[in-house]
């Protein structure tokens, strides 16, 4: 998942972070806090180059204001290069490194994709309007125009990392406001503190740490038949977790084996709802008896160190086929949970094996039916059957309903009947049924007023025609506007007629 690192530049951030030996020491080192930072943040790329190398990483560095130093990328090193010419500035301002964080993540990513922020200061909660405490102080204030940054408006973990010693005053004072805010941004949120002493080796180990937690690999066997290869899901899959009224069901994790249970067209596959996608990357699959599909004799002249790109793979083999032709694989992640496996291009150049994770249950996709109740093809050859599968009764749910969520919906209604009314009588009998449907809406919710507004409308546009325009224009819409404040009329099983006039097709 895309990762926002935050980084203190404050004045205090340069404070001797780490002293080991004297200066006449081999072995002599003193360095700052924003030093000790940076070779964490190293620390935490070259995890992410090994085990990692999808993740989008972004550089704000923050103090009084805070500034982009590295937009989202997955050039580690041009990170790095950047990392190293930056400057220092005045005093922590947690509160807006938070709302900038926030400003960038919504602007790439949007509010419903999970994100990691990682947090580093030197865990000085600072003093006066700009403080921690203070920001914490002033949650219960309402304010309209910008609100406290927690918790985020996205799915997102904040990992506060806190570059001073354990024993450090200013850190004794900060950590309660730390935790507080980890608590306030939800979820798995975390307060890491390195070992004493402080040093290179402890910060190493804390940002480890960090990463070995929050970008855990999800490694497993794809199946398929005799055939297999060993895959790795970007990004891992989180476990599925089901809130109900009164309870909250257990997490649900994905099997480290997914099985394919057989292919179907993208076509009748359509758009199901899903939780999430992931990228489906092979990876080297070791001939031995543990991997199902994978033949155990070796061929004597085979290079062990031969080019990765010339080797066979299950998984280029399975993205050709599909590819070429436009089929989805439907395969089992856990038992009663599947998903669907496809090609998919984000450039037409480009193109990815794709895995879209259903939600658990066997009976998800309305128009596949159940799907223990799919078969081969050749079975149902004599009467192919083609998806979706309609009823064959008419419901009376099927008609479109208005939708007057915002008020963009009923603008565009209205607008609707009046330019079908300036198209009379040509036009009478789409006029009429959009009057009667709009009518029948406002009248099922009760919202009688619309009917009104109608009339008033109406009233108003026949003083405003243009005289090149029919007279069935004006007569139409005076007979709609008398006939709609009728109390008759509000009740649905009443259409309002047209009028006969002289003007109407076939008079």
């Amino acid at each position: 998942m895309p990762t926002v690192i935050a980084l203190d530049v404050s004045l205090s951030m340069r404070r001797r972070g780490s002293m080991i030996g004297n200066e006449y020491s081999p072995n002599y080192e003193s360095l700052t806090r924003h030093q000790l930072a940076l070779h964490g943040i190293n620390t935490l790329l070259h995890y992410l180059q090994v085990n990692s190398k999808l993740e989008f990483v972004s550089v704000i560095a923050f103090s009084s204001l805070y500034e982009v130093i590295c937009p989202f990328t997955r050039d580690y090193e041009g990170i790095r290069s950047k990392l190293r010419i930056i400057d220092e500035c005045d005093k922590t301002f947690i509160e807006g490194a938070l709302h900038g964080v926030n400003n960038v993540i919504m602007a790439e990513w949007g509010n419903a994709t999970a994100c990691q922020v990682i947090l580093i200061t030197d865990g000085n909660p600072g003093i006066g309007p700009m403080s921690l405490g203070n920001s914490l102080n002033s949650l219960n204030v309402t304010q309209d125009v910008n609100p406290f940054p927690l918790p985020f408006p996205y799915p997102g973990k904040l990992s506060i990392v806190c570059i001073a010693s354990q024993q450090d005053p200013s850190l004794q004072t900060g950590l309660p406001l730390y935790q507080r805010l980890a608590d306030l941004a939800g979820g798995d949120s975390i307060v890491l503190v390195p070992e004493s002493p402080l040093s290179k080796h402890s910060i190493m180990t804390c940002f480890q740490k960090l990463a070995e937690a929050n970008y855990v690999s999800f490694q497993g066997y794809l199946k398929c038949g005799h055939l297999g290869s060993r895959i790795l899901l970007s990004p891992a899959p989180m476990p599925y977790t089901k809130k109900t009224d009164f309870e909250l069901a257990p997490g649900l994790a994905i099997s480290k084996t997914i099985e394919i249970c057989g292919f179907i067209s993208v076509g009748d596959v359509g758009s199901p709802s899903s939780i999430s996608r992931h990228l489906v990357l092979p990876l080297t699959t070791e001939k031995n008896s543990s991997m199902q599909g994978i033949s155990l004799e070796e061929e004597s002249d085979t290079d062990e160190n031969e080019d990765e790109g010339k080797m066979p793979s299950f998984c280029v083999l399975l993205h050709g086929a599909l590819k070429v032709e436009n089929m989805a694989a439907l395969c089992m992640l856990n038992n009663e949970w599947y998903g669907f496996i496809y090609s998919w291009a984000d450039t037409k150049k480009k193109s990815n094996l794709m895995l879209t994770v259903l939600e658990p249950g066997s009976d998800v996709v309305p128009w596949l039916g159940n799907f223990s109740n799919l078969g081969p093809l050749d079975t149902v050859k004599s009467s192919p059957v083609n998806f979706p599968v309609r009823p064959t009764e008419k419901r009376s749910y099927t008609q479109n309903a208005p939708s007057w969520i915002r008020q963009v919906g009923l603008q565009s209604d209205i607008q609707k009947i009046l330019r079908h009314a300036r198209k009379l009588p040509d036009k009478t009998q789409n006029f009429y049924k959009e009057v009667n449907r709009l009518r029948r809406a406002a009248a099922s919710i009760g919202f009688i007023e619309l009917l009104e507004g109608l009339a008033c409308i109406l009233e108003r546009e026949c003083t405003l025609l243009p005289p090149n325009l029919n007279p069935d224009c004006t007569i139409q819409m005076g007979h709609v506007a008398s006939m709609i404040r009728k109390p008759e009329f509000h009740e649905l099983r009443y259409n309002i007629p047209p009028a006969r006039t002289k003007f109407q097709p076939g008079s």
